[in-house]
């Protein structure tokens, strides 16, 4: 029986997520990258002449993929991934205070909208309004 495992493995079609993960995608795979913002973070990330700005639009369709965009894909447009991540107060917080040249101010307006996130914006990140958060507590 592991004959016939190992055999239908070697000729069985692999998915994006495989090929991607076993460094097997190539520059022609970005399209496929694209259906996905989690795919497009990791095209962008792992692959050598991505289109950053295609990738980068495709992954912000999502909060937590447009923060881990920011993070870690050089070349990121930080503004363009704060827009997207402004949605979510606790992307939000994350987002100012992990990523680079991240807006505070901005960031805290996303914060806010929950009273729990408002609260820890205060607490931990340097340059927050405690008096704006106070009010959202």
């Amino acid at each position: 029986m592991l004959e016939f495992l190992i055999r239908d493995a070697k000729t069985a079609p692999k998915s994006f997520g495989y090929r991607l993960n076993n460094g097997l995608v190539t520059l022609e795979d970005q399209e496929e990258a694209l259906t996905s913002s989690k795919w497009a973070y990791e095209f962008a990330r792992n692959v050598k002449g991505a289109n950053i700005e295609v990738c980068q639009k495709a992954a912000i369709k999502d909060s937590v993929w447009a923060y881990h965009f920011a993070k870690h894909v050089p070349g990121a447009n930080i503004e363009v991934c704060q827009e997207a991540v402004i949605k979510s107060p606790d992307w939000s917080y994350h987002f100012a205070k992990d990523v680079t040249g991240a807006n505070i101010e901005a960031c805290q307006g996303g914060a806010i909208k929950d009273s729990v996130w408002a609260y820890y914006f205060a607490r931990d990140i340097t340059g927050a309004d405690i008096e704006v958060c106070r009010k959202k507590c």
